[in-house]
């Protein structure tokens, strides 16, 4: 029988910081009990298209503060990509989707149960049988329903909410979009752990529209950013939403990527709050939308490596890439700065109707 995890915002953990937080091998709380407990046995029982073990990893010099790994393996034994053609292509049941998996590769099966005991949607937590790091897993919001991979507020909501429930500060939920490194045309989000702070979590960021808590990312690779704490999940699903839309309309790729943050300057309060991690950060990256066959390089850009986690495919780059050589590479994937102005302007018009 499928293991069912059931939760309200009365679960989401109220505040989680790097300076206390558990190691990965401790489990504090039922969420991450789950995914850490069934992810390490479906390993054992080789599900995965190959065994991780703990990658080499190492910090680049410089200002961003890159955390690059070695992982070979995903670079050869990952499922070919799909033929991606359209950000909006339809979903075609004749291709591989999350419906012709191993039955035995679902970890569990969560919902949100509203007022009234019903609840509000169901998502397949799933491993991912080539992972990026400790615990990745897929969440899929009821595969029955043949979603093409085009963000809901439901799966925002979920990535959201999936952040709120761990008890720690290395797990992260991201989205790749078509033409965004998306191998798969079925609706689903990434989640994994990864034992390391990333800049983004505590990067400043220019306030564009208030109302909506919608901000343009300084100091990295151009990018947007939303904020909220367990309060306005809603407010603010609905908000990124609104920006997915419209990238999605205008055949714009984009990445997401959520993780335990401090807040925007502006919602700072008190002193405590530079360090806090009650809320979360979704990072949205509109970019340059790859079809066809893709370029070869050190890593892929896509969710994480946007967010400074860069696996990479083989030893050389890994061991001799530097901060500016990682910069000129996801630079090639990203809008230049002048459409990056234009799309800021575009969406700030747009969130503020």
């Amino acid at each position: 029988m499928l293991l069912q995890f059931v939760y309200s915002s009365r679960d989401f953990v109220a505040d989680v910081c790097w300076s206390s937080r558990s190691s990965l091998g401790v489990m504090a709380n039922r969420f991450d009990e789950i995914i850490q407990v069934g992810w390490k046995e479906r390993m054992e029982r080789r599900l995965f298209r190959y065994h991780l073990g703990d990658l080499q990893t190492r910090i680049l010099p410089g200002p961003c503060g890159y955390v690059a790994q070695l992982n070979i393996q995903r670079g050869t034994e990952r499922r070919k990509p799909q033929e991606i053609l359209s950000i909006q292509q339809e979903f075609n049941p004749k291709q591989f989707n999350f419906n012709k998996i191993n039955p035995e590769e679902i970890i569990f099966e969560m919902m949100k149960a509203t007022e009234g005991a019903n609840e509000s949607g169901r998502m397949v937590v799933l491993v991912n049988v080539s992972p990026l790091e400790f615990g990745h897993c897929l969440l899929v919001p009821d595969p029955s329903h043949c979603l093409p991979q085009v963000l809901t507020k439901f799966a925002i909501q979920a990535g959201i909410e999936s952040v709120l429930l761990s008890c720690s500060p290395a797990f992260r939920v991201g989205f790749n979009s078509l033409g965004a490194f998306a191998s798969v045309n079925h609706l689903h989000l990434h989640g994994y752990y990864l034992d390391h702070e990333l800049k983004i979590e505590s990067l400043p960021a220019k306030l564009l529209v208030p109302e909506k808590g919608f901000y343009s990312l300084l100091g990295f690779p151009g990018g947007f950013l939303f904020y909220t704490d367990s309060e306005s999940v809603d407010k603010v699903a609905k908000a990124v939403c609104q920006v997915t839309d419209f990238l999605v309309a205008r055949n714009i790729a984009h990445n997401l990527f959520f993780t335990r943050g401090r807040p925007p300057c502006d919602l700072i309060q008190k002193e405590e709050d530079h360090l806090s991690g009650k809320g979360v950060r979704i990072a949205v990256w509109p970019r340059v939308s790859i079809f066809g066959t893709k370029e070869e390089s050190a890593f892929s850009v896509a969710l994480c490596e946007l967010a400074g986690h860069l696996p990479f495919k083989n030893k050389k780059d890994y061991e001799l890439a530097t901060e500016k050589d990682v910069t000129d590479i996801i630079r090639r994937y990203l809008l230049s700065d002048a459409e990056f102005s234009v799309l800021e302007r575009q969406l700030a018009l747009h969130l503020a109707l």
